[in-house]
């Protein structure tokens, strides 16, 4: 298992098996391979070293910090076609982490959003119905709280986490994904670009 990889998997397991008791787990890191994509044969994880220029590109891309210079980026795939890119995204909300998983569909677009834990009160827990509006949505200027997605009353530091969660994977797409493969098409050949 690479260091990243085993790095991501710590923290996603700490988060989720260490629960305070306000804490709520929705999915544990082993349902995360068939929540993100449930129609994949196989779920590859790949961990890319960022360059300092990526990292940058990405945070300028996404408004906000990345805190480490590894990101893993899920593949799921189906008789080798890609079905889409996850990224889990683990931030602190008020005083206490959430983990969201972000699934985009492989024109990087956000497929699915889902909350796989959140330890602050569970008043202030997004609900699916909220996640939902994500969907279809690319990295725009707008892609925030307030203009082009409205907030949850009352709990507007849970909603600017998730769109931020949300900006951080689509800017990581855009940066780390779509050169490849824009690449691959115009070259007409099948390239991996989950690697």
């Amino acid at each position: 298992m690479q260091r990243g990889i085993a790095c991501t998997a710590a923290v996603v397991t700490v988060m989720l098996c260490a629960t305070p008791g306000n804490a709520k787990v929705f999915h544990s890191r082993d349902e995360m391979p068939a929540l993100a994509f449930p129609d994949a044969d196989k779920v590859d994880a790949h961990d890319y070293f960022l360059k300092p220029e990526q990292k940058h590109d990405i945070e300028q891309r996404a408004l906000g910090a990345l805190d480490s210079d590894i990101l893993t980026v899920y593949t799921g795939r189906k008789a080798g076609s890609v079905l889409g890119y996850a990224i889990l995204d683990t931030r602190v909300v008020r005083t206490l982490p959430e983990t969201l998983l972000v699934v985009l569909a492989p024109d990087g677009s956000v497929a699915a959003t889902h909350l796989l834990a959140f330890y602050e009160p569970l008043e202030y827990v997004p609900g699916d119905r909220w996640l939902g509006q994500f969907r279809g949505r690319r990295i725009t200027d707008r892609l925030r709280v307030g203009d082009e997605i409205a907030a949850i009353t009352g709990s507007t530091l849970s909603s600017r986490a998730v769109v931020n969660g949300i900006r951080r994977a689509l800017a990581a797409y855009q940066v780390l994904i779509e050169p490849c493969v824009s690449s691959s098409a115009e070259s007409g050949r099948a390239i991996d670009c989950s690697k």
